[in-house]
């Protein structure tokens, strides 16, 4: 039997706040998201029925994500630091577009856009990576993971993981609004969201 994965994106960050596109940029949280962080320790409570301590917890080595994990584990009674770190778990490489937004983009390089659009799965920005790719090295990362786990990442990373373990089609995980504050907990194929 697979393990259950209680799935968390990072809380927000000034840079999901002014709609600019992170990528591998160590954006710290903001306020709001260090309340989302705290949130996300109640729902994840309240899904696994207060076995908490037993779960193993492995977060993107990126700060919005480990700390979104320090302030979800000292919420549950647990050691804040407590954890184990995983790079294949970081977000999606948007390249040289990163620290841009999506209506930026469009305006300087329409025929980069274009080209996303008619492929968003398999299309890799400049000096990027493409969701294609960022699957397989997640997949690598999940590969290693046994038991029932939090695992806190980004959310391109939550949207391959809902591709390769619950089933999403491409052309709507590559579109699908991951929210922060949530826990996508997936289990046997299927996933549910819960928030607090």
């Amino acid at each position: 039997m697979k393990p259950r994965i209680y799935l968390v994106r990072h809380g927000e960050t000034d840079w999901n706040l002014a709609g600019r596109l992170q990528g591998t940029n160590d954006i710290p949280l903001n306020d709001l998201g260090r309340e989302q962080a705290a949130d996300t320790a109640r729902v994840v409570d309240r899904l696994s029925g207060g076995a908490t301590a037993p779960l193993a917890y492995v977060s993107s080595p990126l700060s919005r994500a480990s700390q979104t994990m320090a302030i979800l584990r000292a919420k549950l009674g647990l050691a804040p630091d407590g954890f184990r770190r995983d790079a294949r778990l970081r977000e999606i490489s948007f390249g040289r577009w990163e620290g841009n937004t999506w209506p930026e983009l469009r305006r300087r390089d329409p025929d980069s856009m274009a080209a996303r659009k008619a492929d968003p799965w398999n299309y890799v920005p400049p000096n990027g990576e493409s969701y294609a790719m960022l699957t397989e090295r997640v997949m690598e990362a999940l590969g290693e993971i046994t038991e029932d786990s939090v695992v806190v990442t980004h959310g391109g990373v939550v949207r391959a993981m809902l591709h390769a373990l619950a089933g999403m089609p491409p052309d709507q995980a590559v579109w699908l609004p991951v929210r922060q504050g949530a826990v996508y907990m997936i289990e046997n194929g299927a996933f549910e969201i819960a928030v607090a």
